[in-house]
């Protein structure tokens, strides 16, 4: 029986492992097929073969330009806007013991927010130091949220209770900067939806350093995190600094959150989404989760952004929209199921 037993756990084992590497396969292609469809479809659309006459210095000039001056960056942008937000969602889920964490929901991104609101209209001429300013304001979030909905440990209702008075306190200070200077407003408020729309390459220099950065600091601590879904007693058992990790990997989470802020605005619930559709598929174990998250994470915002500026063409919608339309019910039937 010992023996059968052993068996049947070597199966599934192996089962488990072929299921998760063809699941990784099929994020890949998701990032990759979405890339390439924000890349290529717009108001003129690029056929995909012509690639490869743009890489020997062929095809269209006026294809070229689109391509390489308008989209291409856009894109980019998209994609890392994607994977820092997935990704910051997956370790704050971990970090606050939240499956309802996202850097948006909770207030991260708010802090974040009138950070860089603060900078963009009082400073507009300093854009460099957005993502600083914007880390600093999304720790001092995650501080005020943790400290509050500290008691005797952490529980997800009160996370999430401090996550929505925090984010009211600091909305009211963006709205209060916009009412004071209102001259300056128009700027900010399409940053506050969240979108996309005259990214370039100066915004994919800004975010490109700090998302490599938050990914490697996030893969490198995947075992932490999967020892903190043991509980604080076995971690501490087990030698972890508890608090301290919890630090560092919220600091990680708010420096990925802050950085797509910076250049995409309050882009809401990417977070939320992509995780617990990773989890669903993959399970819960940190080593596959934070990768999968940052691949479905690069498709989802890049097949939103392109849905987005295609479906009312030639006008064309914030993708923030669109993402509040797709999280919100979602974030409701996790509401139900958790709560």
């Amino acid at each position: 029986m010992e023996r059968n037993a052993a068996g049947e756990r070597v199966k599934f084992g192996i089962a488990i492992g072929k299921w998760r590497f063809f699941m990784v396969l099929l994020f890949m292609a998701l990032a990759v097929t979405g890339f390439l469809c924000s890349a290529l479809n717009g108001a003129v659309a690029i056929p995909f073969g012509e690639l490869g006459d743009f890489v020997n210095g062929g095809g269209s000039n006026a294809h070229r330009q689109i391509l390489f001056n308008i989209r291409l960056p856009r894109t980019i942008v998209a994609a890392l806007v994607g994977m820092n937000l997935a990704v910051a969602g997956a370790i704050l889920q971990a970090v606050m013991k939240n499956p309802l964490a996202d850097p948006h929901i909770i207030g991260i991104s708010s802090g974040a927010g009138l950070a860089g609101i603060g900078v963009i209209v009082l400073w507009p001429a300093m854009e460099y130091l957005i993502v600083p300013v914007a880390f600093v304001g999304a720790m001092l979030a995650a501080c005020c949220i943790y400290l509050l909905a500290w008691k005797n440990g952490i529980r997800p209702l009160r996370v999430v209770l401090a996550g929505v008075a925090v984010s009211s306190f600091l909305g009211a200070g963006i709205s209060a900067i916009l009412v004071l200077y209102s001259d300056r407003v128009h700027g900010a408020l399409l940053w506050m939806v969240g979108g996309l729309a005259a990214r370039s390459w100066p915004h994919v220099e800004i975010i490109l350093p700090y998302a490599v950065l938050g990914l490697v600091l996030a893969i490198l601590g995947a075992g932490y995190l999967n020892i903190l879904q043991l509980g604080d007693d076995v971690a501490k058992g087990l030698g972890v600094n508890v608090e301290l990790v919890r630090i560092l990997l919220t600091a990680t989470a708010a420096l990925l959150a802050a950085s797509a802020v910076s250049v995409a605005g309050l882009l809401g619930f990417v977070g939320l989404v992509v995780p617990h559709t990773v989890r669903l598929l993959i399970g819960s174990d940190y080593r596959f989760l934070i990768p999968c998250s940052a691949l479905l994470g690069i498709a989802t915002v890049t097949y939103s952004d392109t849905l987005a500026r295609m479906a009312f063409a030639p006008l064309e919608l914030p993708v923030g929209i669109f993402m509040a339309a797709l999280g919100a019910p979602f974030f409701l039937f996790l509401l139900r199921k958790e709560l």
